[in-house]
């Protein structure tokens, strides 16, 4: 304990101390430093093992058909048929107004029979809320021996979608990682997909609708002035 307090008494000892002990602090930072950047310069790849981002939902354009085949015999359209177009145009979107495509078979042994079904189809349109000039009825080439060609309704509105599942890329026994395979979740986000009803719901929410103000006077009202119920106190 002697030398370390004879050597702060010695001229110019203090500065001998602080010239041996500023080249340790220096290694000793520069070695911090050099841990810090070795380990944020090694980037860790990943594969994503969330199957809602491997199966994303996503809102696209999408036609929606209604094929309806028409026998050689019909004459006009039947009420099988009726049902089946106006259950196809439940969700329809008027305000979007789509052009509606109605395509008729011609060259087939049944054309004569379509063109006349397809007169009450245009009705089933108008009747619908699907104003003329959003009617758009074509034909197409049909084979002459079918006698039950049908005639296709369609038109393409936004739908929530997945991508096609059934994707098996490898052997899912081969899967030291634990990881979810490549189909994992395919069907489940396709499910929630059909349920939404309005897509848009998707992107952002909707506003509040506005209050009932009769019912809440109603509400209030008897809140405020009706009698006062007393519950007994059941003892066990």
């Amino acid at each position: 304990m002697s030398k370390p307090m004879k050597a702060h008494h010695t001229a110019g000892g203090p500065s001998r101390i602080r010239w041996r002990a500023a080249p340790l602090a220096a290694v000793a930072a520069a070695a911090l430093l050099a841990g810090c950047a070795n380990r944020d310069s090694i980037t860790v790849g990943s594969i994503p093992d969330d199957y809602r981002t491997n199966h994303p939902i996503v809102i696209a354009e999408k036609e929606r058909t209604l094929d309806l085949p028409v026998a050689s015999s019909d004459r006009g359209m039947t009420q099988a048929q009726k049902i089946a177009l106006e259950g196809f145009l439940n969700r329809y979107d008027r305000s979007a107004a789509p052009v509606v495509h109605v395509m008729v078979p011609s060259g087939s042994a049944n054309d004569v029979a379509a063109a006349q079904a397809s007169s009450g189809f245009v009705s089933v349109l108008r009747a619908n809320g699907v104003s003329d000039s959003r009617i758009a009825v074509t034909h197409y080439q049909a084979d002459p021996s079918e006698t039950a060609a049908p005639i296709r309704v369609a038109y393409t509105a936004l739908q929530a979608q997945t991508g096609k599942c059934g994707r098996w890329p490898a052997d899912i026994l081969e899967n030291a990682e634990n990881k979810h395979y490549a189909n994992f979740g395919c069907s489940y986000q396709n499910n929630l997909a059909a349920q939404i009803a309005n897509p848009a719901d998707l992107l952002g929410p909707r506003k509040p609708s506005s209050i009932d103000a009769g019912r809440r006077g109603v509400v209030i009202d008897k809140w405020q002035n009706g009698p006062v119920e007393w519950t007994q106190e059941v003892k066990y």
